[in-house]
């Protein structure tokens, strides 16, 4: 029986910036071109992990775990959050040395995660790492089940008052050694899935972030909904942080930092050989 390609299957993490771009797409606030979606929400290593499984049609995906997998899915060229200063950081109770932080026990949000990604770029032989949910990490560092820990996301803007001192900010040297913005996730599609309806994807995303922009009042109860906890100007630090013009469109130098991101992990052995094509055409 041939497949329909009218209902998808469709992975993102319950982070204020995702809910942020997709509540249009999956609530039908805009044209979905005759497109439904079966959504899966789950943290990013989670989703990483179903991509590479194979087991969904569209997903959010760490730009790490996409350099694996470029064969199997293409990059849409809107939902990507790139940005300047909006890296990972790498923080712990005290300052440590450089010395201190290649024998260090460091809590990680998953091994495949470009925060993983960008460690190892900046310290290769930082070897001891342990993964944990990124929401967790913080209080790993505390409990002093590692000795520093490598956070993302809302943690950003929380880690100062829980008493942590950053060590290194991971986004300032990946812009301060390649001169681009930093790839952090973008949404992928299976090439499974027809070229017509890939591009009907792209198009149906780029309207979804387009309305987010332009409607924020309507947006925010489903990122509310998920993000509970956390105070609206912390949402609204973190949304603004990983939104923006690169969601909408990633542009020349948006899939320029993403090709230049995939042969510096080429050329040091880190994955194998890349598609000639990366993005949905």
């Amino acid at each position: 029986m041939d497949r329909d390609f009218s209902r998808l299957t469709l992975g993102f993490s319950p982070c204020p910036n995702d809910t942020f771009i997709f509540d249009a797409m999956v609530h039908g606030k805009i044209d979905t071109e005759g497109l439904a979606f079966d959504v899966f929400m789950e943290d990013v290593e989670a989703l990483n992990q179903r991509a590479f499984a194979g087991d969904i049609d569209i997903t959010k995906l760490s730009y790490h775990a996409f350099a694996h997998l470029t064969r199997q899915f293409s990059l849409l060229s809107a939902g990507s959050a790139l940005g300047n200063n909006c890296g990972p950081l790498l923080v712990s109770k005290n300052s440590i040395t450089r010395d201190e932080i290649t024998s260090a026990r460091i809590a990680i949000p998953g091994k495949m995660t470009t925060a993983n990604f960008l460690l190892g770029l900046a310290f290769p032989e930082a070897i001891n790492k342990q993964p944990f949910l990124f929401s967790d990490i913080e209080d790993a560092v505390l409990r002093g089940d590692a000795d520093a820990g490598l956070i993302i996301h809302e943690n950003r803007f929380t880690y100062e008052q829980k008493g942590l001192v950053k060590i290194i900010d991971l986004g300032e040297f990946w812009e301060s050694t390649t001169g681009y913005p930093i790839p952090l996730g973008g949404i992928v599609v299976n090439r499974i899935l027809p070229s017509d309806v890939q591009k009907k994807v792209d198009r149906v995303m780029r309207r979804s972030v387009e309305y987010a922009f332009q409607n924020k009042d309507n947006v925010m109860p489903f990122v509310r909904c998920y993000a509970q906890a956390m105070e609206d100007d912390v949402m609204m630090s973190h949304i603004s942080l990983y939104v923006n013009d690169f969601t909408i469109d990633l542009g020349l130098t948006g899939r320029g930092a993403v090709q230049y991101m995939m042969d510096v992990a080429s050329e040091k052995g880190l994955i194998g050989k890349v598609s000639d094509n990366l993005f949905v055409s």
